[in-house]
């Protein structure tokens, strides 16, 4: 969404950004604008049926009762306000069917939307955020919307036409019943206007709560079994119960203002229909006399049955009003929890910038003046830095903790743009990321490694896995890669866990290898053999490796030292 400037007015600046979020929650059905047209036409068109129906009962009342009419002769009449009554059926169900069409496509574009946008920010940003607050922008925050679509839009469109047509057909036939009904219409939105501001806040307010209550569950489920090695099961359950406490509260709040509009307004509609019925009760009685004749049964009839639909509209656009307040609170929630403070990571197959043009002998990698710091720290692990790297060339990047090992890797993957300084690329190239953590979903080990390629064969699978070393354990497993394990891995140690994000990484078959510390935590016989297949596979590839080992730095062809007090690396061959 767009940003306000500092220095417009706080109420200008609201409504500026209310507008700004209508703008944009219409922009999410820009895709089913044919189905919108077609709801909105289908209820106008049931409630210009409805003054024909109300006509009929209307003339049927006045042909019978009054005029004593044989019922032969008002078959034709029944025959027609049958007809209208299927046909106001079928609009009806017609309106529903492409509403709710509506709903399904705009709710679908807001997923795509937030997850396009949790995408861009790149998997640095999505580690400090809780996955269970950004799963509702997915959940509950498009289901806030559906209403918007499925009932307060149509009702909007039904109140601009429907209450104009009855007020034009009843002023038709007595004027009086139609002012009654112009001068007390505006009662009804003034009121609405009035509760929608309480609305609205109070439903920003229940959709953070219940997104931060997900955010407190998911964790907690996600760190269960530390919780019970800690003892700390039953004290968490005090914590869960507290958010649990602070939804329930927001959510009556949010009906006690609901019940309480609808009372309202029933109140004053019901009101302005007594009001309709006592002048036609007057005039009937010879009390009241604003015409030079008394209207007849069928046209008090044809006034008192069209009197509670022209609120209707109104009633059913104040009763769907808070699901534009709703659905306003989920489109701040939405631009709250992903808000345009922090940069966004280019997608890691894109190069970080343009490359430029190709030259004869030019290195692969050319890193000018980098400047990094790591998201969310506040001070630089890198300033000055510079090196080149060749088509082919094996690189270990040794130095203590904290010196920039990991976060020169991150912004080679194109995750992390440089603070200062640019990175130049020979060229395209497909790069590929081990990182220390990788993230390994429920599911087989298989499963896991086919994410890098779909269409990978069972051949192409297992290569991956024995030159990465998956397969030194796999064989010992039940079922082998057919193996089911736990989100994050679990049931692996995590040496298993970073040789299957190593076999991932080799499936893929990039240009440029990015590995951070592949060998931490395996036995010298694996570390050798990891490091001879990886010698195999990655012949004629580019290697950048973060690491601590000593037999890794031997096996690179160069090593660059990075020391935390020093803004030039030292390189020395291996």
């Amino acid at each position: 969404m767009p940003v306000l400037n500092e220095s417009t007015h706080p109420a200008e600046a609201q409504r500026q950004q209310r507008r700004q979020q209508q703008q944009w929650l219409a922009g999410l059905a820009q895709g089913a604008l044919s189905r919108q047209r077609l709801a909105a036409f289908a209820i106008c068109a049931s409630g210009a049926l409805l003054i024909g129906q109300a006509a009929a009962i209307a003339w049927l009342i006045q042909s019978i009762v009054v005029e004593h009419r044989p019922l032969a002769q008002t078959a034709a009449v029944f025959g027609l306000l049958a007809l209208v009554l299927l046909f106001r059926s079928l609009l009806g169900g017609l309106a529903q069917s492409a509403a709710g069409d509506v709903a399904d496509a705009a709710r679908l574009a807001l997923r795509e939307k937030v997850y396009r946008r949790l995408m861009e920010r790149g998997p640095l940003w999505l580690r400090r955020q809780r996955t269970g607050e950004l799963s509702e922008l997915l959940l509950s925050h498009g289901d806030a919307i559906e209403g918007y679509y499925a009932g307060f839009q149509p009702v909007r469109t039904e109140v601009m036409v429907v209450p104009l047509l009855i007020v034009l057909a009843v002023g038709w036939v007595d004027w009086v019943v139609a002012v009654i009904l112009v001068c007390t219409a505006p009662l009804v939105p003034f009121f609405m206007m009035l509760v929608g501001w309480g609305a609205e806040a109070a439903g920003r307010a229940q959709l953070g709560e219940l997104a931060r209550m997900s955010g407190h569950f998911a964790d907690r489920i996600k760190g269960l079994g530390l919780l019970r090695l800690y003892g700390r099961g039953d004290a968490e359950l005090g914590g869960i119960a507290a958010a649990a406490e602070g939804v329930r509260e927001r959510t009556m709040k949010v009906l006690r203002i609901a019940f309480l509009s609808s009372t309202v307004l029933e109140f004053f509609a019901s009101i302005s229909v007594a009001m309709v019925a006592l002048y036609l009760g007057l005039s009937y009685l010879g009390l009241m006399s604003l015409h030079a004749t008394v209207p007849t049964l069928g046209t008090g009839m044809f006034c008192l049955l069209l009197a509670p639909e022209f609120y209707a509209p109104l009633r059913r656009l104040a009763a769907h009003y808070h699901d534009r307040a709703n659905a306003l609170a989920a489109a701040a929630e939405v631009e709250r929890l992903l808000q345009d403070d922090l940069p966004v990571a280019p997608v890691p197959s894109e190069p970080a910038l343009p490359p430029e043009p190709v030259q004869l002998h030019a290195p692969l990698l050319t890193l000018q003046n980098l400047t990094l710091r790591p998201q969310g720290a506040r001070h630089d692990v890198m300033s000055g830095f510079s090196l080149s790297i060749d088509q082919g060339q094996h690189l270990a990047l040794v130095g203590p903790s904290g010196c920039g090992k990991s976060t020169l890797l991150e912004a080679l993957a194109g995750w992390l743009p440089p603070r200062e300084g640019r990175i130049l690329r020979r060229g395209q190239m497909r790069v590929g990321y081990a990182g220390q953590r990788p993230y390994l979903f429920h599911g087989s080990i298989a499963d896991n490694l086919r994410l890098a390629d779909p269409t990978a064969s069972d051949a192409r699978l297992e290569a991956a896995a024995e030159a990465a070393q998956v397969m030194r354990f796999a064989r010992e497993l039940p079922l082998g890669l057919d193996t089911v394990i736990g989100e994050r891995g679990f049931g692996l140690s995590g040496g298993e866990a970073r040789r299957i994000g190593l076999a991932r990484l080799l499936l893929r078959d990039p240009d440029l290898l990015l590995l951070d510390e592949p060998t931490a935590f395996l036995d010298p016989e694996t570390e050798a053999a990891l490091l001879q297949a990886l010698a195999i596979h990655a012949r004629g590839r580019t290697v950048v490796m973060a690491t601590h080992s000593a037999a890794a730095m031997r096996w690179a062809d160069a090593v660059v030292r990075l020391h935390p007090d020093r803004a030039v690396p030292e390189q020395v061959q291996a």
